[in-house]
């Protein structure tokens, strides 16, 4: 579904990605795991259109992407739930949703979808007519993805849905994760809580200083040494 050639992306004379390259098969949960500043964030970036790569291809569905304009990327089926959430406060949780699906013209789809986010975090229907500031910080997340879905995306990337959340509140947010692939949605997962990653996602990529230096299927780099000593905290 998703194809990362050879990316390179400059901030200033900072060299943020050297080169990486990295596939994301449909219907998988693909994970990439590094340290902050380590140039996770930025992928997710350039394959949403946000910063222009200097140089590499993003393949979505047979299409080089880059060079096209967030909102273009969206009508194509990529969306991202940001890190830090950024959902609009003095907004209703139901104006949040709306917002999600600017794109769209089929209105009984739309309504559909709300109902289905609604069944996916029921908390969500109750607080619909809450303005969105007033919510937890899980209930907020929530949100956040449930927003990205209102665009019917075919690939999800989600920067850390677990920062800052109380553990109960993170296997919400997992278990969801994991259900919304279940349905058919494709999903590109950065994740500090490395543990928590590996045991859902169907494949990993460990980046550092802008390159991927370990890659393999999820059972395979949570018993790979290096991984449990750098981010599982197991020696």
């Amino acid at each position: 579904m998703l194809k990362v050639n050879n990316l390179h992306v400059f901030y200033g004379g900072i060299h943020a990605l050297k080169g990486i390259s990295f596939n994301v098969l449909e219907s998988q949960i693909v994970t990439l795991l590094g340290a902050n500043g380590a140039g996770k964030s930025t992928t997710l970036r350039a394959i949403s259109g946000i910063v222009k790569p200097k140089e590499g291809e993003i393949i979505f569905e047979g299409r080089n992407i880059i060079g096209l304009p967030p909102y273009e990327i969206v009508k194509l089926g990529i969306a991202m739930v940001p890190e830090g959430r950024r959902i609009f406060p003095n907004l209703t949780v139901l104006e949040n949703l709306l917002i999600g699906a600017y794109s769209r013209r089929d209105s009984k789809g739309v309504k559909e979808d709300l109902e289905w986010i609604f069944n996916l975090f029921p908390v969500l229907r109750e607080r619909s007519s809450q303005n969105a500031g007033t919510l937890s910080g899980g209930e907020q997340q929530m949100l956040a993805i449930g927003r990205a879905l209102m665009s019917k995306p075919k690939l999800l990337m989600l920067d850390e849905p677990s920062l800052g959340l109380a553990p109960i509140l993170v296997q919400q947010v997992f278990k969801a994760i994991k259900k919304l692939q279940s349905e058919g949605t494709t999903i590109l997962l950065i994740e500090q809580n490395a543990r928590a990653a590996l045991h859902i996602a169907d494949y990993g990529y460990v980046i550092e200083t802008g390159q991927i230096v370990l890659e393999g299927p999820s059972e395979e780099l949570i018993n790979n040494d290096k991984v449990r000593k750098a981010y599982l905290g197991i020696d």
